[in-house]
């Protein structure tokens, strides 16, 4: 536990970052669906973004928590009951769980708030890894990667109030372009990775890639429920285990470089999610989607969709058309934008630094 640990950031500030994520086959990372879909061998695929949040923690005021987090209104909290409904409960959790006081927390995000692209998984994820390296200095024993994942996923659900899938801590804490296969976390290990793509050949996938912001705040928690009681009431059952399968073909086309395959796979499973919910795709993302499909590329939401980010895959040339469409269609909508599409091969990094002020 940290309480008063403050002398501890008197002389050294705590950083850590980790990236953001473009998803396939969300949703099958939740436990309700992998557990009872097991025979159809349930999986995600996820790649990391080169968006990477960054956490800091600093010395504050005895029996305090400030929290000044991008896209929030800054925010102090007497140590010992910090709101968890608040927008940044989640934060507010994590350093209740490390018994934090006298702290600064800074968290800097370049991608745009509730973009979907699982940026609050990300930073709980740094900001496990923060506190566990001060833990560290403390003396006591520092987390492993595997065991900050898992903390910081446990963390986020007991809050969420919504089952949460897993996915957005993995591709924080690894980096890279993976598939995840999801299995029991009793007799088997919960997940198990394997890369898709080499650290050498990523670059070349990024010119393959785009990513846009629709401009408007998602909130996966409201699709999520929907799709959790539609399964947990027998719907769909047959178009989950579709899901399933698509994506572990797109994630085997993705490792052999065959972008046709995985074009047509990410547009049928596009297609199986709008048919269950249909406000999957808002209406800026419905005309990002057919644009893609208009120029032969792959293009599905991010996350639970609803909102948020659109993302494509195509050859070169395709998405190099299939930009200026998207663009041109993003140009009259506050705050939409183009992201980059650098795939991030670091994951989580974690590091103190000598200590400077922060005015």
């Amino acid at each position: 536990m940290l309480n008063g640990c403050s002398s501890l950031l008197n002389k050294v500030c705590i950083e850590a970052s980790a990236p953001c994520r473009v998803d396939m086959g969300g949703t099958l990372d939740i436990r309700s669906f992998y557990l009872l879909l097991r025979r159809y061998r349930p999986c995600t695929v996820n790649m990391a973004i080169a968006l990477r949040t960054r956490v800091r923690l600093t010395a504050f005021d005895a029996g305090k928590i400030h929290i000044a987090s991008t896209g929030f209104e800054p925010a102090t909290f007497p140590a010992l009951s910090m709101p968890f409904d608040h927008p940044l409960g989640l934060v507010c959790a994590i350093a209740t769980y490390w018994g934090a006081s006298g702290i600064h927390i800074r968290i800097d995000s370049p991608s745009p708030p509730r973009s979907a692209l699982g940026g609050s998984s990300a930073a709980a994820v740094a900001l496990m890894a923060a506190f566990s390296k001060l833990s560290q200095k403390a003396k006591e024993k520092p987390f492993s990667r595997n065991e900050i994942i898992r903390m910081a996923h446990a963390v986020e659900e007991s809050v969420a109030g919504v089952p949460c899938g897993l996915q957005d801590q993995l591709a924080a804490a690894y980096g890279g372009i993976n598939l995840w296969s999801w299995q029991d976390g009793v007799r088997n290990p919960a997940f198990q990775r394997m890369s898709l793509v080499p650290r050498r050949a990523v670059d070349r996938f990024s010119a393959n890639l785009l990513i846009a912001y629709c401009g408007i705040p998602h909130q996966s928690r409201d699709i999520n429920r929907i799709w959790v009681n539609q399964f947990l009431q027998g719907q769909f059952r047959k178009e989950w285990a579709e899901i399933a399968g698509l994506t572990r073909e797109f994630g085997s086309a993705i490792s052999a470089n065959d972008l046709d395959a995985a074009i047509d796979i990410m547009n049928h499973e596009t297609g199986l999610r709008q048919k269950m919910t249909p406000d999957v795709l808002d209406q800026t993302g419905q005309l990002l989607v057919n644009a893609a499909m208009d120029e032969d590329c792959g293009a599905r939401f991010t996350g639970a969709g609803g909102g948020g980010c659109i993302w494509a895959i195509g050859e070169t040339g395709q998405i190099n058309r299939l930009n200026a469409r998207w663009q041109t269609i993003l140009a009259p909508i506050p705050d939409a934008c183009m992201l980059p599409t650098t795939i991030d091969t670091q994951g989580l990094v974690c590091s103190e630094k000598p200590n400077q002020d922060d005015s």
